[in-house]
């Protein structure tokens, strides 16, 4: 498997409720991406993480927009007057990451639309799987789009690779945060969509997605000696953590009793 690149040609505007300062951008494929910089405050990590999460999800048949990867020259953004984008753009020459654009894409209201319990389960586990924090009421980070429900912004999760403390414990541990997860209330599947992770997902799939990652993104920020390194580290923990789906899974479904 692999990724299409694109070369960023036209910078179109920020999209300032991001954390990192995503933008709206045109690529010489004449289409509009929702691009995440390398520069930007946590750096490749927060890239590393939308892409294998986002990843691990279209390989279960989750919709994710597509994703590439973004080439940025040194020469854009000169023209920019805003002198905080300015500077994001210098940092970000090289490879960035782009998500398809999905023009006229609603956010997803969880008042105005119930989820199916099969897709609320394995969105649900999913992100307890990644370790994704960031899918709450208050930022739902999903979208409807062609009445489909399409997710979006995984760059939250994967938290452990911030510091790498222990990460190998932390791959057998619950997920905490899910008690705050916009769709638990409706994820009364989760015991099968377990089971449907591990008929789509396994130690080679794994593999296949870290494999994706640029070598220039895991030698920054990183405890790691080489590239393959942590690399490899991120499989291994993703491995370990599908080996061991029971601990969040009861996590899961326990902590789902208490909210419904």
């Amino acid at each position: 498997m692999e990724l299409r690149t694109v070369r960023v040609t036209r910078y179109i505007a920020p999209l300032r409720e991001g954390g990192s300062l995503p933008a709206i951008a045109e690529a010489d494929d004449e289409f509009l991406y929702v691009l995440k910089f390398k520069g930007a405050g946590q750096g490749p990590k927060t890239l590393i993480a939308e892409l294998i999460g986002g990843e691990i999800a279209r390989a279960v048949g989750l919709h994710v927009p597509e994703i590439v990867f973004a080439e940025l020259d040194s020469a854009f953004g000169r023209s920019e007057p805003d002198p905080e984008i300015q500077d994001l753009l210098k940092a970000s020459t090289g490879l960035n990451l782009g998500l398809h654009f999905l023009q006229g894409a609603a956010t997803y209201d969880p008042v105005l639309m119930k989820v199916d319990a099969t897709l609320a389960s394995r969105i649900v586990w999913l992100d307890a799987f990644i370790r994704n924090v960031d899918r709450t009421v208050r930022n739902t980070n999903m979208l409807i789009w062609k009445h489909e429900l399409w997710l979006i912004d995984n760059g939250a999760s994967l938290y452990f690779h911030h510091s790498w403390t222990d990460y190998m414990e932390q791959s057998e541990r619950p997920f905490v945060q899910a008690k705050d997860h916009v769709l638990l209330p409706f994820a009364a599947n989760l015991q099968e969509a377990d089971g449907w992770f591990h008929q789509h997902i396994d130690d080679q799939k794994i593999k296949e997605i870290v494999s994706l990652v640029p070598d220039e993104w895991l030698v920054k920020d990183t405890p790691f000696a080489t590239a393959e390194d942590n690399r490899n580290a991120y499989v291994q923990f993703l491995a370990n953590r599908l080996k061991h789906s029971e601990t969040f899974l009861k996590h899961l479904i326990d902590v789902r009793e208490t909210v419904i």
